[in-house]
């Protein structure tokens, strides 16, 4: 059995066992690469040129999109690199580094969709004191309360996680590094140890998500005074959407780190993986930004332009 110490890289899981299947598998993870670069990376550059955008709701924004950017960076180019040359092999350091980074900007990310959901319950329930509870100082804070821990959380679990002694093989049902793939590898009794400290982060993630579903059943209780109609749907389709990304974002990466071992196979572990790390950075910009009408109309003359130099 290989130890810890005697492992130089993981064998991550292929997509599929026919070069055509994983030449479609690279083409759609370039596609998706592609089109997030390209909407986040315009999110970004319309946000910090423009003063208009300067407002706390797109200074979270900005700060999302740089999260999306770097989650999908870290997961999706060696992906593509093994289904395009057919090489499954991730070194021990590659590794380490991708799982750190994964972790860190997915932990940010939820404390970050957390923060946002506190934008629109004091704009709607507190309008009163809008400039006053998102000031520019306080925005800052809530930023950094998002970084900072998130940095924290992801130094912990990977230096935890690869401290345990594997002595399981070093195969990973898995695209990339992942905790729960890693932990498979590790001897019972580390197993179980480490099991303990990754509970925290789903009791964590669950009381964000019950601050989240207060507040949205206060916004609720506040859009359902106003008179207008149009006031109403036009309250609704900001929430909605946000609320339904959130809430696949937190039961898929749930279902993903605590699901029983009998329920679990390698094309579910895929499936559930692809849902939490890849689907809410992708359609992030589509969700939150390109929704928005003056946001939609500076995009568009930004690209024109683009196209007409």
């Amino acid at each position: 059995m290989p130890s810890s110490s005697s492992i130089s890289q993981f064998l991550l899981l292929a997509f599929a066992d026919r070069w055509e299947l994983q030449l479609l598998h690279f083409w759609l993870f370039l596609g998706i690469y592609l089109a997030a670069l390209l909407g986040n990376g315009l999110i970004i550059t319309t946000i910090a040129c423009d003063h208009r955008f300067h407002t706390p709701m797109y200074f979270f924004l900005l700060n999302l999109s740089l999260l999306d950017l770097g989650s999908l960076s870290t997961t999706l180019p060696k992906a593509m690199s093994n289904s395009l040359w057919d090489n499954t092999d991730i070194s021990y350091k590659a590794c380490t580094a991708q799982l750190f980074l994964f972790f860190f900007f997915i932990t940010v990310e939820y404390c970050l969709l957390t923060i946002m959901f506190y934008d629109p319950y004091v704009a709607i329930c507190k309008p009163l004191h809008y400039r006053t509870l998102l000031g520019s100082r306080a925005c800052v804070h809530m930023a950094a309360a998002a970084w900072g821990p998130g940095f924290l959380n992801a130094l912990l679990h990977t230096a935890n996680t690869f401290s345990l002694p594997f002595c399981q093989g070093n195969a990973l049902d898995q695209f990339f590094c992942e905790i729960p793939q890693i932990l498979k590898l590790s001897c019972s009794y580390s197993y179980l140890r480490q099991l303990g400290l990754l509970v925290v982060s789903p009791c964590v993630a669950f009381f964000c998500f019950i601050f989240i579903v207060v507040s949205y059943v206060e916004i609720f209780r506040a859009v359902l005074r106003i008179p207008s109609e149009q006031g109403r749907h036009k309250a609704f389709s900001m929430c909605l959407p946000h609320l339904a990304v959130v809430s696949l974002f937190i039961s898929t990466g749930i279902f993903a780190y605590l699901k029983s071992p009998s329920i679990s196979s390698p094309s579910l572990d895929l499936v559930v993986s692809f849902l939490y790390s890849v689907c809410p950075p992708a359609v992030n910009p589509l969700i939150y930004s390109l929704r928005n009408q003056e946001l939609k109309c500076v995009l568009c003359k930004l690209v024109t332009g683009l196209i007409h130099k």
